[in-house]
């Protein structure tokens, strides 16, 4: 896919997510939130710089951490996400924050702006990952701190399943190279070619909790990154690739829900100049 084709399927993809995505993720996500928040070492009165940050579920840990005196300025390229986190992130009042629309791949911003940049669950969405990765190093401060939280390996995580049965009945690739960063060292070696130093990463497992087949089916096709395509489907192949999702969960059913394994990768690493 050509990359301007896969930014556009990515912003009206979670344009059309947005009003499900916290319903389905909010509870799911929340160790890899923690997780990140714990390596990013926040501290009061820093400048952060948030990309990919969807409803601000993120976005309003880091409120709580840089306050009093902190800026923020959260960035995503859905529109319907960012105008959810505004209205949703409780800024306190010696906290300035604002949030705009931005490409993580072509920040519109000045060099050396910022203590932190930070993005949970996004780098695995944009084109280009090691140029997202230098863009975050460019408008760093010297000695400035990046840390990311990004899914593992495709074989940790049991949903995985949702991009074929999708891909299969509408030709989108919209997620062609999901895993490619959480596979191995790959976001270790993404983060030095950025021009990092003293990278650290951090791999671990979840499990993602749905109590019914009904919230499993809404997470996977109108929570997350397949929606666009999701809204093409007519009764019918909803149905089937309803059924075919919901078998090849199937091993992970619990009572009328589903634990469903997975993975979580997070890195931080500092701008070495």
């Amino acid at each position: 896919m050509h990359p301007d084709l896969q930014r556009r399927v990515q912003r009206y993809g979670w344009d059309k997510a947005s009003d499900y995505y916290e319903n389905s993720w909010k509870e799911q996500l929340k160790p890899a939130q923690e997780k990140l928040i714990e390596f990013a070492e926040l501290k009061p009165g820093e400048k952060i710089l948030e990309t990919a940050c969807g409803t601000g579920l993120v976005t309003q840990r880091i409120v709580e951490a840089v306050q009093p005196k902190g800026e923020i300025l959260a960035t995503d390229l859905s529109e319907n996400m960012l105008k959810l986190a505004e209205e949703r992130v409780n800024v306190n009042g010696d906290v300035r924050i604002q949030f705009k629309w931005m490409d993580a791949e072509d920040l519109d911003l000045d060099d050396q702006l910022f203590d932190v940049t930070l993005s949970g669950l996004g780098l695995m969405y944009v084109p280009d990952p090691v140029q997202s990765l230098k863009e975050k190093y460019r408008v760093l401060k010297p000695k400035g701190r990046v840390a990311l939280a990004i899914w593992g390996e495709r074989k940790q995580c049991g949903w995985a399943d949702i991009f074929p049965i999708v891909d299969k009945r509408v030709e989108t690739d919209v997620c062609p190279m999901f895993f490619q960063q959480g596979t191995g060292e790959t976001l270790a070696y993404s983060l030095k070619n950025a021009g990092f130093s003293d990278i650290e990463t951090e791999r671990f497992s979840t499990v993602l909790n749905y109590p019914t087949e009904e919230m499993a089916v809404m997470a996977a096709f109108a929570g997350g990154p397949v929606a666009l395509a999701y809204r093409k489907f007519d009764d019918e192949v909803k149905k089937q690739a309803h059924k075919e999702y919901l078998d090849s969960i199937a091993p992970y059913r619990k009572g009328e829900g589903f634990e469903i394994p997975g993975e979580f990768l997070v890195a931080r690493a500092v701008k070495s100049e």
